[in-house]
């Protein structure tokens, strides 16, 4: 099977790639900056495990949101 290029994607493929990469890059720059700001107290395992985890397509920054974090009470 030959590669598949950018060229060779229809107007459909193309957006849905640059929408899926957007959101996937927002979501880990969120989880980054949450990281990065939030006290290593409030943080499930040590942060510098938790960095390069979120670099992990959509399962990284979900796992970090979803049990990286501690609940911070006031």
């Amino acid at each position: 099977m030959a590669k598949r290029r950018w060229s060779d994607l229809t107007k459909r493929q193309k957006i849905a790639v640059l929408v899926l990469g957007s959101i996937q890059l927002s979501m880990a720059a969120a989880s980054w900056a949450d990281l990065a700001t939030r006290p290593a107290s409030k943080v499930n395992g040590s942060k510098a495990i938790w960095a390069p985890i979120i670099a992990v397509n959509f399962f990284g920054p979900l796992a970090y949101l979803r049990w990286g974090r501690r609940s911070v009470e006031k």
